[in-house]
């Protein structure tokens, strides 16, 4: 049983998030700080760090709305980036579901508070290098997210922001020999 580490490489990690409400969506970008991955058999492990003080939205153009959305994402009302300038997620298991695609268990934890989740992964491995893909949907309101949430707020009309979001995640990892 031979287990191999692969390192996060930063700089050709990233996460895409779309966050949806009543009239639309919009989406941005989040760093992968730092991370590790290893493989031992078919079982996955690791965890890695998000940036949430990199967030950036990409589909407001207009610099002061655009610096208005970045403030009301990082106030308390969703990541309190002043506190928790970092999320992360450790893997807790996983199954391989067929070649080169797992089913992830893990936890995520965002302003400190650590909720399970579940998600489809693809994993592909050439020479020393792994690459990562998947899709994990989050309940903004279990991490203390409650604004504009139906779950919480009423006649909300169309500026109901729902629940959900997506973070879209692709590591690239290097082995660590």
């Amino acid at each position: 049983m031979e287990t191999r580490t692969f390192e996060v490489a930063s700089a050709r990690s990233n996460i895409n998030w779309t966050g949806k409400k009543v009239t639309g969506a919009h989406n941005g970008t989040i760093a992968i700080k730092s991370g590790t991955i290893s493989l031992t058999d078919d079982n996955l492990g690791g965890n890695f760090v998000i940036d949430i003080a990199s967030l950036k939205i990409l589909d407001v153009t207009d610099p002061a709305t655009n610096a208005q959305f970045e403030g009301h994402l990082f106030s308390n009302d969703f990541f309190s980036a002043d506190r928790f300038p970092e999320a992360f997620f450790t893997i807790t298991g996983s199954a391989k579901t067929q070649e080169g695609s797992y089913l992830v268990s893990g936890n995520l934890t965002i302003k400190d508070i650590t909720n399970p989740v579940t998600f489809s992964a693809d994993l592909l491995i050439d020479d020393e290098t792994l690459t990562a893909s998947g899709k994990i949907i989050v309940d903004r309101t279990l991490y203390n997210m409650k604004f504009r949430s139906g779950n919480f707020f009423q006649n909300l009309g169309d500026t109901l922001i729902y629940n959900e979001f997506e973070l879209d995640v692709k590591l690239t990892a290097l082995n660590t020999l």
